[in-house]
């Protein structure tokens, strides 16, 4: 299955305000994992930026004087969803003005049905708990150290670790045995899987030195070191 996770950053929180988008930003998923396709652009918000936006994500007037406007764009970006679900963080405010921004270009708009929210998921997940994506990647052990500013493509690429954790983790649609009834479904008895034993030892990673360091190590310790015991 193809979704796209996406996120854009804006002048400020309302369209109907006339605010706009500065930068979106999306990744290509196949069955949940990214497969290195993915969308930028900047966008000259043909206004100027506000101070408090401009704090948030960094994008001034001079950097986007000279980006495309959206009009010049628009297809572009939908050619690369085209019908693909679409995976956002708190999908209703980019939805809204990605929106906006297709009817002002009389390009076809986004049935908010295409969304998934992974704030409302995660609220419904962690009731109680924090649900931004820094908590989010706190919770999970995500790395977002680069996340020194808001930014439309690296805030959809740490979104879309984040979604696959909360869809189940590394590998959420795998299905040993090629079927999904559960062992207590079906009436079977409860089987674990172990790996055998290797058709060949792997050769020891120690050096010769370093097995002479740890045994004069060992031998100080005396008869009751536990690398003398044997179980």
């Amino acid at each position: 299955m193809r979704e796209i996770v996406l996120d854009t950053e804006t002048t400020g929180f309302e369209p109907s305000e006339g605010h706009r988008i500065v930068e979106i930003g999306a990744v290509e998923l196949m069955n949940h994992l990214p497969t290195g396709r993915t969308y930028h652009q900047y966008i000259n918000p043909e206004r100027s930026m506000p101070k408090e936006a401009f704090e948030v994500h960094g994008l001034g007037d001079d950097f986007l004087r000279d980006k495309p406007v959206f009009a010049n764009i628009g297809r572009a970006f939908l050619d690369f969803i085209a019908d693909a679900p679409l995976v956002i963080h708190n999908a209703a405010f980019d939805m809204k003005f990605l929106n906006h921004e297709l009817a002002r270009a009389n390009l076809p708009t986004l049935p908010m049905t295409r969304a998934t929210d992974t704030l409302m998921i995660a609220r419904s997940k962690f009731p109680g708990s924090p649900a931004s994506l820094d908590a989010l990647c706190r919770r999970f052990n995500i790395d977002n150290s680069m996340r020194e500013k808001h930014g439309a493509l690296l805030d959809s690429e740490i979104l879309a670790e984040v979604y696959l954790e909360l869809v189940g983790g590394r590998q959420p649609d795998l299905v040993l045995g090629g079927t999904a009834t559960s062992p207590r479904q079906s009436g079977q008895a409860e089987t674990v899987w172990r790996p055998g034993p290797r058709p060949a030892p792997l050769p020891p990673r120690l050096t010769q030195d370093e097995q002479a360091a740890h045994e004069k190590m060992v031998a100080k310790l005396g008869d009751a070191a536990i690398w003398l015991q044997r179980a």
